[in-house]
């Protein structure tokens, strides 16, 4: 599995940006598809994630609301829409997927998910 992210730049307080993640390879149907981020200086934390199969969706609480994790019909690319943007969300944004069946306790756990790609910068001004 090869997993491109894209989408990120530099947008205002409040502003809206759309990433996306670009799916190649052979995807567990089973598997766990996320979004990370990494904000300079702190350890990497989830954003949001979807089950490839059911197409449940969790977001984290400090993006409930203003984020969602969507996919294409063809489940070849995978987006996080982000709206009403605040400084504190600068930072590099990941796309991963799991490889296989996770449990929903471990969605929010880095070391669950065993694809990664190379991750897009957002930053966020006041």
């Amino acid at each position: 599995v090869q997993l491109q992210a894209s989408g990120g730049g530099l947008v205002q307080s409040g502003g809206s940006l759309r990433l996306s993640c670009a799916i190649s390879g052979r995807t567990s149907r089973t598997s766990t598809m996320a979004w990370f981020r990494q904000a300079p200086g702190k350890e990497r934390e989830s954003v949001a994630a979807m089950s490839w199969d059911s197409g449940y969706t969790y977001h984290a609480d400090s993006v409930k609301g203003r984020f969602t994790i969507s996919r294409d019909n063809a489940k070849t690319t995978v987006y996080l829409q982000m709206n009403s943007l605040k400084p504190e969300d600068t930072a590099i944004y990941y796309c991963a997927n799991s490889g296989g069946r996770i449990i929903i306790s471990r969605r929010s756990d880095v070391n669950a998910y065993q694809y990664w790609g190379q991750g897009t910068l957002v930053t966020v001004s006041s």
